[in-house]
């Protein structure tokens, strides 16, 4: 298996280089040259399997020969134990919330997000390859709120890596950020940067394009631009179709909340590997260019607006450009003109054959802060189950977006309850606790920098402790 940038200009690597190059050199993001695809045998065959089993059937068609087969089904297997790893035999149930609509769990592992789906492999995967070259990196990521503390959680205490976490400064849950600052380890450096989650997107995006700098600290990225996290993800869409009982004739929908466009992005590549996936709702809270962007093509950003749903705080969507590429018919040379343009104007749009072409797979929808707390608050009366605001949105979304009750609808419950407790208990009276694992969250003492938006400034932070 080869990879190709996005943007056409930088060469194609085997999936071992890409889980360390993370952004391609050319400012494009790597996807695979072709689909590997699965059939309704694959599927037939793949039923009982466990999580690890299908996990490894899954992705292995993705890694190819970079590495021993052995070797992988090894690390596979100990990122998804239970319950040391993950706290559900199943690590990513379904719940049944009515006769046709469930949510699929994915808060069962180590910092209650979906992240650590996908992170706990990377993790992993990370140790073995640069224990195997002899080599180290540096990762520098932002995030708005999970992806933090599931990275860290990931890369806590491994060697040959160093982990630099940005958060913006105050946007972030109480929860959220102490997942992240009370992790001591000597390898884990936290920064809170005075701006937005797409402020520290962008710094991370520059730190990655100066080549010079990138090269000096071999600079490595756990975003979702790392095309590991996205193929990690496929695997939940793939057990959830098998365990509903999913085929051509009676396809699966998806709503998903997103802000950056990953999470749904391996849906979509499940479907395109011939996963029976009808429709994938895209659901994003008021931060909306996702939305606008495949109901009327309007990919333009605004001013990001907070939320209780904060995770979702964001406008500028990295893995979209991986479906650009897809839509213009994977059009490097297209696709960066397109890019260029964005970065200048912050707006582009889509010409009505690729919207068309989007509309074939995906759905989209808005929701705003009453709806959400309104999803709460229904999802509690109807089925006694307590959602975060992010499945609210999703909750919210996949019932607006909904044609046919016959088709199984399936939300994904991206974060637990516990970590959005003021939200969710103005919602419904009732204050979600954290796990046992996690009951000291607040005792225990953070360690951060608060840091200016200025990538001189925080460029120099992260080389001067690289080492």
């Amino acid at each position: 298996m080869q990879y190709v940038s996005t943007r056409g200009a930088a060469p194609a690597l085997n999936f071992e280089d890409v889980v360390l190059t993370g952004l391609a050199r050319d400012g494009g993001l790597y996807v695979p040259e072709a689909w590997p695809q699965i059939s309704g045998q694959d599927l037939s065959d793949w039923a009982g399997l466990s999580y690890a089993d299908l996990a490894v059937k899954v992705m292995t068609p993705f890694v190819g020969d970079s590495l021993d087969h052995d070797a992988f089904n090894e690390i596979v297997h100990a990122s998804y134990r239970a319950p040391d790893v993950f706290h559900h035999a199943a690590v990513t149930p379904l719940q049944q919330l009515d006769s046709n609509e469930w949510l699929l769990e994915l808060f069962h592992g180590p910092t209650l997000a979906f992240k650590d789906v996908a992170l706990q492999l990377l993790g992993r995967l990370f140790e073995a390859i640069l224990a195997r070259r002899g080599s180290h990196i540096t990762i520098v990521g932002a995030t708005s709120g999970d992806t933090g503390s599931a990275a860290i959680e990931a890369c806590r205490d491994r060697e040959n890596i160093k982990i630099f976490m940005l958060h913006p400064a105050g946007r972030v849950s109480e929860v959220q950020r102490r997942q992240m600052t009370t992790v001591l380890s000597d390898n884990v450096v936290n920064i809170a940067v005075e701006g937005t989650f797409d402020d520290c997107q962008a710094l991370v995006k520059s730190m990655f394009g100066d080549l010079a700098f990138r090269d000096r600290v071999n600079l490595a990225a756990v975003n979702s631009i790392n095309w590991a996290r996205v193929m990690a993800q496929i695997v939940y869409y793939v057990q959830t179709v098998i365990a509903l009982g999913g085929r051509q004739d009676r396809p699966i929908d998806f709503s998903v909340p997103t802000g950056n466009f990953g999470d749904v992005f391996a849906g979509y590549v499940a479907a395109q590997m011939g996963v029976p996936i009808s429709k994938l709702v895209v659901a994003t809270n008021i931060n909306d260019i996702l939305s606008r962007a495949l109901n009327q093509g309007d990919y333009s950003c605004g001013q990001v607006q907070p939320t209780m749903s904060p995770s979702m705080d964001i406008q500028v969507s990295s893995n979209f450009e991986r479906l650009l590429f897809d839509l213009y018919g994977r059009d490097g040379a297209e696709v960066n003109s397109l890019m260029q343009r964005f970065v200048q104007s912050r707006s582009l749009e889509l010409g009505p054959d690729q919207l068309a072409q989007a509309h074939k797979q995906f759905t989209a929808a808005r929701v705003d802060e009453a709806q959400t707390s309104g999803a709460i608050a229904d999802v509690l009366a109807q089925s006694g189950v307590l959602i975060d605001p992010h499945t609210a949105v999703g909750i919210a979304a996949g019932r607006k977006q909904r044609n046919d009750e016959h088709v199984p609808l399936v939300t994904l419950a991206t974060a637990h309850p516990a970590k959005f407790p003021d939200a969710v208990e103005r919602a419904t009276g009732q204050r979600p606790g954290l796990p046992p694992h996690m009951a000291d969250l607040f005792d225990r003492e953070e360690r951060y920098e608060t840091l200016p938006n200025d990538l001189g400034v925080v460029r120099n932070y992260v080389e001067g402790l690289a080492g």
